[in-house]
């Protein structure tokens, strides 16, 4: 038995010796991913960006800004500020740091060194800098300049800049990186999910983006914002639907190639499709429906439908929106109004970014203020609004499609209300409240625009139990996990800026 034991110990030695070899030998092989990579491809990352970036949207503003609302508490939120569900506006904050910035840092790092990677890496900064407007528009000062560098540089609690800085920072952005594009150069090619690498839309995107931002700085810095809107217009903005910015989607597959905003509301709400079953009790805004019928407005059954024994309803006399204090669902709910599923619930339906109508709009308040003389305010506006009809076909094809003789007569009669003889202050209502008709379902910059202007002339929901007294908050908040793992960069923004509070004010929002 000895003899045994000894020679069975001698035999493990011998294969323990032979196994570490082994496994000295071969650890990396056997301890490596087959399907990794060892560095980060471009092209890939930049494509998830895309995705990322866009769907990085704040859905509640719908009800904000009084499109939809809900008798539920929980997704009411946006029309109804209920202080119970104030967290909901922590997840903007939450979703773009670990996303569509850091991917974006990843992007920029690898291409950055490389002269003939100068189209990837000017388009990797026009889309950072649209994330981050998005993100500053939300929340004021953010992390912005140390942002995204763990990875790289062990800074994992980041300062948060001055918006102020940021829009500056942005605005250099937008413009060095358009003025590098080189048409000459490379590109990523169908990785690039909105032009396909046509560097020309790319720039005149960038432009776009310049003309949105320069525009909110009109109460806080007059000067600077003529100076950056002169220079957006002049480099040239998008006005031809061919060069609308818009992220494309598919109908079917994994949910991240999906319509976000009608995943979320198909989701939500009516994924029956039959008008009672709204998982979250939602509808269209009264406000918002009846400004449509009232305005003879041709877009209204387009958009919005009544189901009826299953079938949708487009018919206009027949839509009625519901109001946003209610607390409990209405007798009628199943007659009320809700979301078109041939249009706004399309799921393979383009995500528009900035489109012709938006820069018609702001190029009107730009002639309105003197900064533009290419033409009158007046035929600018309503080139806007025949690109916002306009854009419901490249949303949903022939059922998106307007009549060229409704959109006429609809441009005809709007005209009227916008005259050249009234105040600014009465223009900018026009433009501003036209603005919100058109834009949507894009609530996140009507938002904007409703804080920078005070149009369109919305009148607060006094809900109970609310958590700003009645009136529509001014910011998000940051999440409480910035005030514990993030202490002093985030007690140096409260002190510049103000309380983490709904109704604080930041720097453009004068």
């Amino acid at each position: 038995m000895k003899n045994i034991i000894k020679y069975t110990g001698g035999c493990m030695a011998v294969l323990g010796g032979l196994l570490l070899q082994s496994c000295d030998k071969d650890f990396a092989d056997t301890n490596t991913n087959p399907d990794a990579v060892s560095k980060p491809i471009p092209q890939y990352v930049f494509t998830k960006a895309l995705y990322d970036g866009t769907a990085n949207t704040a859905y509640f503003l719908l009800g904000t800004m009084q499109y939809t609302t809900s008798f539920n508490d929980v997704a009411g939120f946006g029309s109804k500020y209920n202080a119970a569900q104030t967290l909901q506006t922590f997840a903007n904050f939450n979703n773009a740091y670990p996303k569509e910035i850091n991917e974006l840092g990843i992007v920029i790092k690898a291409v950055k060194n490389d002269p003939s990677l100068v189209n990837w890496l000017a388009e990797a900064r026009i889309w950072r800098a649209f994330c981050f407007s998005r993100l500053t528009d939300l929340y004021g000062d953010i992390p912005y300049s140390q942002a995204g560098l763990g990875y790289d540089s062990a800074v994992y609690k980041p300062a948060y800049d001055a918006q102020k800085d940021i829009y500056t920072n942005i605005l250099a952005e937008l413009d060095d990186a358009a003025k590098s594009l080189d048409a000459s150069k490379s590109t990523y090619g169908v990785a690039d999910l909105i032009y396909g690498g046509a560097t020309d839309k790319w720039k005149k995107f960038a432009y776009s983006l310049m003309l949105r931002c320069a525009m909110r700085m009109t109460k806080v810095d007059a000067a600077a914002a003529q100076s950056w809107a002169t220079k957006a217009i002049a480099g040239g903005v998008i006005t031809a639907d061919a060069d609308m910015a818009k992220t494309p989607y598919l109908s079917s597959g994994q949910d991240i190639n999906k319509n976000p905003l009608v995943l979320q509301l198909w989701n939500s709400d009516y994924i029956a499709q039959d008008g009672l079953k709204n998982t979250e009790g939602g509808k269209y805004q009264d406000v918002f429906i009846n400004y449509l019928k009232n305005s003879n407005d041709p877009r209204l059954p387009v958009i919005s439908v009544v189901w009826k024994n299953g079938v949708p309803d487009t018919t206009s006399t027949i839509q009625q929106g519901m109001p946003s204090n209610l607390v409990s669902r209405p007798n009628n709910f199943g007659n009320l109004s809700e979301p078109n599923p041939k249009t706004v619930l399309l799921m393979g339906s383009p995500y528009l970014l900035f489109t012709p109508a938006e820069s018609y709009f702001l190029l009107t308040e730009a002639a309105l203020r003197g900064w533009y003389t290419g033409a009158t305010a007046g035929s600018l506006y309503q080139n806007g609004i025949r690109a916002a009809m306009r854009q419901w076909a490249v949303i949903a094809g022939s059922a998106g499609t307007i009549a060229q003789t409704a959109i006429d007569n609809y441009v005809t009669a709007a005209a009227t209300s916008f005259s050249s003889a009234a105040t600014f202050d009465a223009q900018m209502n026009v433009l501003y409240t036209q603005f919100w008709v058109s834009i949507f379902p894009e609530a996140q910059e009507v938002y904007a625009s409703y804080r920078r202007t005070g149009y369109p002339a919305l009148v607060p929901n006094n809900y109970p139990g609310n958590a700003t007294g009645g009136k529509i908050f001014r910011r998000f908040l940051y999440p409480i996990t910035e005030a514990t793992l993030n202490a002093d960069s985030y007690s140096a923004a409260i002190s510049r800026q103000g309380a983490n509070d709904l109704l604080t004010r930041f720097w453009w929002d004068k």
